[in-house]
């Protein structure tokens, strides 16, 4: 019996990609997991995450990493009609790490309110028969996600550090953030507009654009 588990990292951000993680193991082998301690990404430091990436790489059967970058969540948020947006996108992401994994059953932590509703969302799209279990804080639940979960958060601190180095202090990339927040106001007062790397669907995106064209407005 072949294990999938599945989850993302950097849902919420305002910078960056949305990075989703599938690792495979024989149920067997699951075990692994367990011996390494293997914790939910969160609740772990980022030198252990990168410790935990390796081991969990090595052990596993295989690994996918699918990468969604703002243009493209853009233009998802902004199109989408109902039901297909966001958490479409994910449950597309998902579908693709399965469709790559050919997972007997595959474990994913749901991003719909509606635990059913996401599965139902990700078997629309797998052209196989696969059975997938989605619940709301798999990561806590199943090793096997938490595995994902952490492969996930540092695919995505990898791209975050990349684009440090490029442009200088930025924070998590999240809006809760103030260096976060502080940096993006700073880039659109200096360039009249928000660099390619920020999803400008999000709300405080499009209220920091607002703010810098009143106040030019104001001034002129």
């Amino acid at each position: 019996m072949l294990i999938a588990g599945i989850d993302d990292a950097g849902r919420g951000a305002i910078i960056g990609p949305l990075i989703i993680a599938g690792v495979l193991f024989r149920e067997e082998d699951l075990h692994i997991l367990e011996d390494l301690k293997v914790k939910d990404s969160k609740l772990l430091s980022p030198s252990r995450r990168e410790r935990f990436a390796d081991e969990i790489k090595k052990a596993a059967l295989k690994f996918h990493i699918v990468e969604f970058e703002p243009e493209r969540i853009d233009d998802v948020v902004n199109r989408g009609r109902r039901l297909h947006r966001l958490n479409w996108l994910e449950a597309y992401g998902m579908a693709e790490v399965i469709i790559n994994l050919k997972p007997d059953i595959a474990i994913v932590d749901a991003s719909d309110v509606i635990a059913e509703r996401f599965k139902d969302q990700i078997l629309g799209m797998v052209p196989f028969n696969v059975k997938v279990i989605s619940e709301h804080k798999a990561d806590r639940k199943y090793p096997v996600v938490s595995a994902a979960s952490i492969i996930a958060k540092v695919e995505r601190d990898r791209r975050i550090a990349e684009l440090r180095r490029r442009y200088g202090e930025l924070g998590s990339g999240y809006a809760s953030d103030r260096r976060t927040m502080k940096f993006l106001e700073r880039w659109v007062i200096e360039n009249k507009a928000l660099p390619d790397f920020v999803r400008r669907s999000w709300k405080p995106a499009k209220k920091m654009m607002k703010n810098v064209k009143s106040a030019q407005m104001k001034i002129q």
